[in-house]
């Protein structure tokens, strides 16, 4: 159960930003005034994210240089975020992007397509900060290692997203069920760390994302954002418009209210009916005492 903690609501901007300060600042405050809790973008150096051999062969993700976040707007991008109140996370895509972003996020998000690269977890571990992981397209065996490679250095506060890489995701893909198979398997603790369990969604369906909030208790979401359908990655159908995931966010937040703490005692609206009980005397009502005074 929740027990009225609301869960954390990140909204991942990848590449939809057009390396344009102030539209990436936009991101920032939409995703405030919405209310996320935390905002990711994404660091990576093109020539250290796809082999040399790909990039002679492929103008496609050649083409990607130009989604490339510039570094000099990550210290401006965190105190802005964190002057609106929210988180700032980045994914680190090479190794040297782990110290570059150490001074500026609140916690690392390492991507699905990373999962197997064991030398960025224990980078992002020694840092002690939190770390968050995508599990898009891995095996429980996968996850261990990813999990091995975190324990035993700085960081405890993990948390482990389910996902499904695929842009965008059919809803029956979703596969939401397997968050509980990650808790049977990995609970609460685990070599020293301590777990949390989300979603990460590329589904843009809100039935999926109420499922996993009112069936599976997930504790973290997050989401792609795009301002305006005009972001880079709009077009491939997994990112949600600021209007649409506001009112998702709303009824989320005004559902789970409803959960209370799970601690029996009246609440403040029953105190005045208290009284009012039968007596357990002669089983009239108000109790002997109320009656004197009314």
């Amino acid at each position: 159960m929740h027990m009225n903690s609301f869960p954390e609501f990140t909204a991942e901007v990848s590449s939809n930003h057009s390396r344009d300060l102030i539209r990436a600042k936009q991101f920032i405050s939409e995703s405030a005034r919405i209310g996320c809790t935390a905002v990711k973008f994404q660091l990576f150096k093109l020539e250290e994210l796809f082999a040399p051999e790909i990039l002679a062969k492929s103008e496609g993700h050649r083409s990607r240089k130009d989604w490339e976040l510039p570094i000099e707007f990550i210290p401006e991008l965190s105190k802005y975020t964190h002057d609106l109140g929210l988180k700032f996370s980045c994914t680190p895509f090479y190794l040297d992007a782990v110290s570059e972003l150490r001074p500026y996020v609140d916690f690392y998000k390492i991507a699905s397509y990373e999962l197997l690269w064991k030398e960025l977890f224990v980078e992002c571990a020694k840092t002690g900060k939190p770390i968050v992981f995508s599990t898009g397209m891995a095996t429980i065996d996968e996850i261990d290692d990813a999990l091995k490679s975190i324990s035993g250095h700085n960081t405890t506060d993990v948390t482990i997203l389910k996902c499904t890489s695929a842009y965008p995701t059919p809803a029956k893909e979703a596969n939401l069920s397997a968050i509980k198979t990650l808790e049977r398997q990995f609970g609460s603790t685990y070599r020293g760390l301590k777990l949390s369990y989300g979603y990460s969604d590329h589904t843009r369906s809100e039935n999926v994302l109420n499922r996993a909030f009112h069936h599976y208790n997930i504790s973290f979401l997050e989401f792609h954002l795009d301002l305006d359908g005009k972001g880079e990655e709009y077009k491939s159908g997994h990112c949600w418009l600021p209007s649409e995931m506001e009112s998702l966010i709303l009824r989320i937040k005004s559902d789970l209210e409803t959960d209370g703490d799970g601690l029996f005692g009246p609440t403040e609206s029953e105190l005045a009916d208290r009284e009012w009980r039968a007596d357990p005397l002669d089983g009239l009502r108000p109790l002997l005492k109320k009656r004197t005074t009314f």
